[in-house]
């Protein structure tokens, strides 16, 4: 018995929603990983079963490789229909991947998947079309995206994409796709229409509310036939792993890993003897961070390092005319606040100033990505190869902003220094963290490798807000994850929150030495006015971003024309157009 039955489809897909009990696929399937000749496509389900088939073209066939989320978990904060969880609970998620091959570029074929539970029930999924990576010369249209989180312009925003550009041919995702990676719900079926998935796949059903008005918005089916590149922001990393502890406070509670080294001492480690790497690896990230749910989630290509070793935390890939290099350049976020209560960027709470092991240690950087680390010098590796230089479109996608309006970009992009007030007697007072400017690993170091490379776009998020830039060397910077929500640009009259003399003093610490920048780029760039239809404030003066609550933008990089083309869409009035604001030649 053949079955379609997902949670929120459409209702002119949903052709079984009245059967009781009946079989349930996850999610849709996905597409990941496309090469010249072949693209996987990925699925999941709440049961195991015993047979999960990938049906493609005429009569083609691939049988899946199963797998178990090992991290998915529930809590008290998840939001599932007609479900509660009072204290951490694992749940049971599998993900099916299956690879389409014999493919030909240029050539898109129907497909469905359909998985099996041990009694023989079956359901299969809708059907949707694949295809291997696209010719060089076929015109491409890619959304830029990043910092979904479950916010609640989302759905809308997707929904948007689908109608305004169609079928878009890929989804570049740069970082921030749910809050907490291993809560289960953000990712399927958060009740709220939300979730990560849904939205993605046309399945979100949130009702938006505003000025009295309620909207349905399903999101867009987008990565049923189009594959999704993403990246590791900072809510892609979980923190300390526990089993009882609220996932919130996992995924906040996190120790840099040299400090765990200097904590812990793994079991069975006797002087003289060294553990088995993978397991001393696991180990460490259980009690300072790790990707680990991300990474079974995805399927990502494969960065070798010059050193040895390979990684999915960071690689580049070819996708038509475009060459994608995808970084790992995030940090943990911690509060600006300086009073004596917050574990923040800045300082260290009081009441744990004796025992360092519930420290912060300041907003500290997740992947070193300064000069001669590993990452900067696989990208020094890409940067020179013949797949970099000969693609037509060469994109550097990253999570943390070099150029921005947003607040996320202070301090600077580099390792806390630590400074300690100590008393007479040596009692430890206060501990506080200045980020040197000049260390600034974004500016410092990486981007006059891209500037030597002529990278023409670098794409980031991080902020909640639409801006973007150009270089004294034509680099264009584009940020736009003015998604679901923003939570502002900094400019005259809207000043970040930075640590001044008079409240640090009044905080109980030592006046900072560092500029912290209140308005405006940190670091010195003036940010572009839309080409096309900027917004204006209460007195008719154009703005150089969007940064609303209630107007979502999204960005179109298209090949056939050469253009970076931006556009919004007023919730706030439902029945509206959407409105091309800025557009940028490559």
């Amino acid at each position: 018995m053949q079955l379609n039955n997902l949670p929120n489809r459409n209702a002119e897909s949903n052709l079984t929603a009245e059967i009781d009990n009946a079989l349930t696929l996850l999610t849709d399937p996905f597409l990941q990983l496309p090469t010249d000749t072949s693209v996987q496509v990925v699925w999941f389900t709440e049961f195991e079963g015993n047979q999960h088939t990938l049906n493609y073209g005429e009569g083609l066939t691939a049988e899946a490789n199963t797998t178990q989320l090992s991290r998915m978990r529930e809590d008290s904060d998840s939001r599932v229909q007609d479900q509660a969880f009072p204290e951490v609970t694992q749940r049971n998620i599998w993900r099916h991947e299956a690879t389409a091959v014999g493919l030909k570029p240029g050539f898109h074929l129907p497909y469905t998947v359909t998985s099996r539970d041990r009694t023989g029930q079956a359901v299969t999924s809708s059907e949707f079309t694949l295809a291997p990576n696209p010719p060089r010369d076929r015109p491409l249209k890619i959304l830029l995206t990043s910092d979904h989180q479950l916010k609640p312009m989302t759905p809308a925003n997707l929904q948007k994409v689908a109608e305004t550009v169609g079928r878009v041919d890929a989804v570049f995702f740069a970082g921030d796709l749910v809050n907490v990676p291993d809560r289960a719900s953000e990712w399927f079926d958060d009740a709220r229409g939300l979730a990560f998935f849904p939205g993605l796949q046309g399945r979100a059903n949130h009702a938006y509310e505003k000025e009295g008005a309620t909207t349905t918005y399903s999101g867009g089916e987008l990565i049923q036939h189009a594959p999704l590149f993403p990246i590791i922001g900072n809510h892609e990393v979980m923190g300390r792993y526990a089993t009882n502890d609220k996932l919130n406070s996992q995924f906040t509670n996190t120790l840099p890993k040299n400090i765990v080294t200097d904590f812990y001492s793994p079991p069975n480690a006797k002087p003289g003897t060294s553990l088995p790497g993978t397991f001393l690896k696991e180990w460490t990230e259980d009690r300072s961070f790790n990707t680990k749910t991300y990474e079974e989630i995805f399927s990502l290509p494969t960065a070798d390092l010059p050193g040895g070793g390979s990684t999915e935390q960071y690689y580049a890939t070819s996708f038509g005319s475009v060459r994608l290099v995808s970084l790992y350049v995030t940090q943990v976020w911690r509060s600006p606040n300086l009073s004596p209560e917050t574990k923040g960027r800045y300082r260290e709470k009081t009441a744990d100033l004796s025992n360092p092991d519930t420290w912060g240690y300041g907003q500290h950087i997740f992947e070193d990505i300064r000069k001669g680390s590993a990452q900067y010098s696989w990208l020094q590796q890409e940067l020179a190869s013949d797949a970099f230089k000969n693609a037509e479109y060469k994109v550097v996608m990253l999570h943390h902003p070099p150029h921005t309006l947003g607040g996320n970009i202070v301090p600077a992009f580099t390792d806390p220094v630590a400074i300690e007030t100590r008393a007479e007697d040596g009692t430890l007072k206060s501990v506080q963290y200045e980020y040197p400017k000049e260390n600034d690993y974004l500016i410092r170091d990486v981007m006059p490798l891209l500037e030597k490379a002529n990278v023409q776009l670098v794409f980031y998020g991080h902020s909640h807000l639409w801006n973007r830039f150009v270089t004294p060397g034509g680099i264009n910077l584009l940020e736009t994850s003015n998604v679901g929500n923003s939570y502002g640009a900094h400019l005259a009259g809207n000043p970040r929150q930075v640590p001044a003399a008079a409240a640090a003093i009044a905080a109980g610490l030592l006046p900072f030495k560092e500029d912290y920048s209140a308005i405006g780029d940190p670091n010195g760039l003036t940010p572009i006015t839309p080409t096309l239809a900027p917004l204006t404030d209460d007195s008719g003066n154009t703005l150089p971003y969007i940064a609303s609550n209630d107007i979502t933008s999204f960005t179109i990089l298209d090949t056939g024309s050469s253009t970076l083309s931006s556009y919004y869409f007023d919730t706030r009035k439902p029945d509206s157009d959407v409105i091309k604001f800025d557009e940028l030649r490559l």
